[in-house]
């Protein structure tokens, strides 16, 4: 495998503007006409309207679960970026390799891509599946009609590889993630007559900041778990919106807030304490004034924490891959989560940093590729000895 073909894949896969809001299928279909060319099918698994699919495809034996490699092809956007070069055209530069996706995670992608054919001349003993996702950025969405379709198969893979950036560091566990959103009903009225309304945004300021205590509560030292950073679970308010004008008291607000999770702890129960709250001394008080006020909680999108066995099949893989005898963990979410509930043991190792992902000049080396290219062909020269 040479590293002309990973560049000249990461050229290809970065022209595809992926943004998650856009459809993936121009970038799906190019994979899968190069894959065909190279005489192996895939299978697409589509949304619902039809314009984004995952990809599937295995090489090697049909007759017994592989190692998944996979990755999602969607990015962020570039809105209010500033780049200084193009975000989708791939620029080299002092050994890097820039443009949207390079290190999150079109870098990986487009090796994984390059080793197809050393797949294919390796007599393997054990198969390679390729699983290429859509919408991992808006909540490791698209990915789970394709691993409802694996847990059924009669040959489930055997494990995962997901190649976010670690710098090829090996992987075996990161938080899980809960994004809800909470919309205020209060009661409207002139700002001079303001304690005969119900103020919707003063109400949800007394959630957050019941937000901001149970956070407080989760960073205890009892709850701690070393491995991670922070040690432990999180909780924070990123958006909120309400009001029209400052002489009507709002009789709307709405605001998300998202809970990181360690392995272990459940993210429901925040929002189930902040619900309780909200029925127990905020429902009461606005009824008072007016009965139809009202405080919901809507779930916006969720994934599993990983947390992976240093003593599994899929770490002590991983670790004879990268040649690294520790292993770590990340501070942002994966599909991971999501396999090992699908009964597929996963792992995280692949290059460049999230330092540069979601970035303007968002970047990989040269050198993190190669060794990822590398990376792959120890993994075809293991698969073909007998499980």
């Amino acid at each position: 495998m040479s590293e002309r073909s990973t560049l000249v894949l990461l050229n290809a896969l970065v022209g595809f503007a992926t943004v998650s809001r856009d459809s993936n299928l121009e970038l799906i279909v190019f994979i899968r006409d190069y894959l065909h060319a190279l005489g192996v099918q895939s299978e697409l698994f589509y949304n619902a309207d039809r314009t984004k699919a995952n990809l599937f495809a295995t090489i090697g034996p049909n007759d017994r679960g592989g190692i998944v490699l996979s990755g999602h092809t969607d990015v962020v956007p570039i809105d209010g970026q500033t780049w200084t070069v193009d975000p989708f055209r791939l620029t080299a530069s002092n050994g890097k390799l820039y443009g949207r996706g390079t290190a999150d995670m079109k870098g990986f992608i487009a090796s994984v891509l390059a080793a197809v054919p050393a797949f294919l001349e390796r007599p393997l003993e054990t198969p390679v599946h390729l699983a290429f996702s859509y919408d991992e950025e808006v909540g490791c969405l698209g990915v789970r009609p394709m691993l409802a379709d694996l847990e059924k198969r009669p040959h489930r893979p055997r494990l995962c590889l997901i190649g976010e950036p670690t710098g090829l560091k090996p992987v075996l566990g990161h938080k899980g993630k809960l994004a809800m959103r909470c919309h205020v009903k209060g009661a409207a009225c002139h700002s001079a007559y303001a304690p005969y309304g119900v103020n919707a945004i003063q109400y949800a300021a007394r959630l957050v900041n019941r937000l901001e205590e149970i956070g407080e509560t989760l960073a205890q030292p009892e709850h701690h778990d070393a491995r991670f950073d922070p040690p432990f679970s999180t909780v924070q308010t990123g958006v909120i919106k309400g009001g029209r004008a400052l002489n009507i008291v709002p009789s709307e607000c709405e605001f998300d807030f998202e809970v990181r999770a360690l392995p272990g702890f459940d993210a429901q129960t925040v929002s189930d304490k902040l619900q309780t709250y909200a029925d127990t001394e905020l429902l009461p008080k606005m009824r008072a004034v007016q009965r139809d006020t009202d405080i919901r909680l809507q779930a916006l999108s969720a994934y599993p924490a990983l947390a992976t066995k240093a003593d599994s099949e899929a770490a002590q893989l991983l670790a004879l891959l990268t040649d690294a005898a520790e292993f770590g963990t990340v501070a942002f979410g994966t599909e991971g989560g999501l396999f090992e509930q699908a009964g597929i043991p996963t792992v995280v190792c692949g290059p460049g940093s999230m330092d540069q992902g979601h970035k303007p000049d968002e970047f990989v080396t040269l050198e993190q590729l190669a060794r990822c290219d590398a990376m792959m062909v120890r993994l075809a020269d293991h698969l073909c000895s007998p499980a």
